[in-house]
């Protein structure tokens, strides 16, 4: 979620920033009416509609105005903080609202984080990185060096996000409750409606001067190399755990870890492969059917055939490997295909004998492909 002094309150409501109280009441007002939830049916009417309740709440209060317009010009903060702080601003997360490596493992690096009051202590996520080796490489066993981009705790701050200040305060804002109530009374009717604060975002605390090394989240993005001991006799899948070398924790808290995940090709069945297996195991129950049922014995023996033999031709365009991990996988593959094509088979039996069974057991066909490849796709 943006922080309080990342929005433009004005722009959201369309009025200038020296409108009265009484201008800012109908802007609001002519906006709501529109996005209301019940009664603009966008998808994100909702979203919309949050905002500018959340821009009415705090330019309709004069004390949280005043704080506003200071968070924005960068000026000291009106009253509430002892020693008052400043907005200022500084690098930090650059990925804000999730998880933070998407871009972990292409050296990408971006900037810009504006700083941000709330207080929110969160445990560090965990960072994931996969390396590929070869099945001699996994049996010696091997270690690899690895540089990689992390959050760790801000020097200047100590992960506090504070420089001057041990705890954090009260948010002024809502006073700790963590939401601000606008009332809809007077527009729809009825009651009082509900948005997160902008400036704790929810927590109810916030950080009394944060720092403008980390932006007062305790944590800055930074780059860091480990090394990981892969033990002998690894195999596909297998994952090797370094404590504490993972994401900082935002606000003092703790860190998570590192998580090396070993790759052996020769161990592992593609999703390319896995559909073939499938589509193969499919057709055996369909093959059998026409094998000994008389009625559809050529549509059942043509299809399962052709099923079979698609099935196996994806399989084996992507190697096949003869090791006790491979055929595991392909078996478990082949059979949950083979159940499903069993299914299949039984509803052919049913069916009446002539014309209108190959119209049904043509889109049998295009549902089962049309399944593996959305799975494909996915």
């Amino acid at each position: 979620m943006a922080s309080m002094n990342e929005k433009d309150y004005y722009a959201i409501l369309e009025v200038d920033e020296g409108a009265s109280t009484d201008e800012i009441r109908r802007a609001f007002q002519k906006k709501a009416r529109k996005l209301h939830p019940d009664v603009n049916k966008e998808p994100d009417a909702e979203d919309r509609f949050k905002e500018v309740s959340e821009a009415y709440a705090v330019l309709s209060d004069e004390g949280k105005r005043k704080r506003y317009d200071a968070m924005r010009s960068g000026m000291p903060f009106a009253g509430g903080y002892a020693g008052g702080a400043s907005a200022g601003s500084g690098q930090g997360s650059p990925f804000t609202g999730g998880f933070p490596f998407d871009n972990a493992w292409t050296g990408s690096w971006t900037s810009g984080q504006t700083t941000s009051r709330s207080y929110r202590p969160r445990a560090g996520a965990d960072i994931h990185f996969e390396v590929d080796l070869d099945h001699d490489a996994v049996q010696k066993g091997v270690r690899r060096g690895v540089t990689y981009q992390h959050y760790a705790t801000c020097e200047v701050c100590h992960g506090a996000g504070s420089v001057e200040h041990t705890e954090a305060t009260t948010c002024p804002t809502c006073g700790g409750v963590g939401s601000m109530r606008v009332d809809l009374g007077g527009i729809f009717g009825f009651g009082f409606f509900d948005v997160t604060c902008p400036e704790c975002e929810g927590s109810g605390k916030v950080v009394v001067d944060p720092c403008t090394a980390c932006g007062g989240s305790g944590r800055v993005l930074t780059a860091t190399e480990v090394v990981v001991d892969i033990p002998a006799d690894s195999h596909d899948g297998d994952e090797v755990r370094v404590k504490g070398m993972g994401n900082a924790g935002t606000n003092g808290r703790e860190a998570g870890d590192f998580v090396c995940v070993v790759r052996v090709a020769e161990e592992r069945v593609t999703p390319q492969q896995q559909n073939g297996l499938r589509l193969a195991g499919i057709g055996i129950p369909i093959l059998v059917l026409g094998i000994f049922s008389t009625p559809f014995s050529l549509l059942s023996v043509v299809l399962g055939a052709v099923m079979i033999a698609s099935g196996l031709a994806m399989t084996i365009r992507e190697g096949v490997h003869f090791n006790m991990r491979w055929l595991r996988q392909a078996g478990a593959a082949l059979a949950g295909g083979a159940i499903s094509g069993l299914v299949v088979a039984l509803l052919l039996s049913f069916l009446v004998s002539g014309m209108l069974m190959y119209p049904i057991a043509f889109l049998i066909l295009m549902f089962v492909f049309m399944s593996l490849t959305s799975r494909r796709v996915r």
